[in-house]
């Protein structure tokens, strides 16, 4: 590449697990206590940490060519990219993120057309403002600086606030009135760059490695030998991603098996291979699978 991807890494609560998700990708990314440029294994990438809600802000301005952030972000931001990829993964599961319009559980709201002239607290004020005006709402929506969820009832009526297992709502005593968006992490970048080809093909590479490492999550590599003759009894046994693949040994008599599965599956599977006639039986990690 005649110029180096500049791309931003979301700091905060999803650095570690963008980390992660581009170790099993194949990139080693270092973070320095002191510095917003963390180190990658690439030489055709410069990284820069910035905060999730002024990623989308940046890719558009060309500041960086690309960049990972929420859905939810773009939308807040009006921000014009091209989204190149839907990566499922956050910091605590694979489950999207949601906006949630949520009360206190005592309040008379049991629907966002009972918030005409109230007070809504929340970070997401443009996306806030959007949801309103296609529920033909109109209330006044202020910007939370944090611990949005303390202020109902006394600072607000209601708040719009993100959540992924709803535990820090139930905590405040909130109740869920409705969802305002769903919302999971984007790969993004700056629509110049993407008419850049070299640029284009390093970001099409980077996705299809980021999104082979999150098809890999939570799954594991299984093989094993086998008589011909109690091949079907294990793969009566054997659940596959697709097909396991089988191949022949040295000893016409026995057959190698190959498959993935889902982890936690494993210690009640293997126990049943051994009973089906399998033998050899190696569990194995899995980084990628790439379809």
């Amino acid at each position: 590449m005649t110029n180096l991807l500049k791309l931003g890494i979301p700091a905060g609560s999803l650095q570690e697990a963008t980390a992660e998700l581009f170790r099993r990708a194949g990139y080693k990314i270092t973070f320095s206590a002191r510095s917003y440029y963390p180190s990658i294994n690439d030489d055709e990438i410069e990284c820069l940490l910035i905060r999730a809600q002024e990623m989308a802000r940046y890719v558009e301005d060309g500041v960086l060519d690309a960049g990972l952030t929420g859905y939810d972000w773009i939308v807040e931001t009006g921000a014009d990219v091209h989204e190149v990829a839907e990566l499922v993964f956050s910091k605590v599961s694979r489950r999207p993120v949601r906006w949630v319009l949520c009360v206190p559980g005592d309040s008379p709201v049991k629907t966002v057309k009972d918030l005409q002239g109230k007070r809504i607290a929340t970070e997401a004020v443009g996306l806030t403002t959007s949801y309103l005006a296609r529920a033909g709402v109109t209330a006044k929506v202020e910007f939370s600086w944090g611990a949005t969820e303390v202020k109902p009832p006394k600072l607000a009526d209601a708040i719009v606030e993100v959540t992924e297992t709803g535990s820090s709502l139930r905590a405040n005593k909130l109740r869920i009135v409705e969802t305002v968006l769903e919302s999971n992490t984007q790969l993004i970048v700056n629509l110049q760059s993407w008419e850049d080809p070299e640029k284009r093909r390093k970001l099409e590479d980077i996705s299809m490695l980021l999104q082979g490492a999150i098809a890999a999550l939570g799954k594991v590599g299984l093989m094993l030998n086998v008589k011909r003759g109690d091949l079907d009894a294990v793969l009566q046994v054997l659940p596959a991603l697709q097909q396991p693949t089988i191949s022949s040994l040295s000893d016409n008599e026995w057959l190698a098996v190959n498959t993935i599965i889902d982890e936690p599956v494993v210690r009640v599977i293997i126990p049943r291979l051994k009973e089906a006639g399998a033998q050899g039986i190696v569990e194995y990690p899995l980084n990628k699978i790439v379809m």
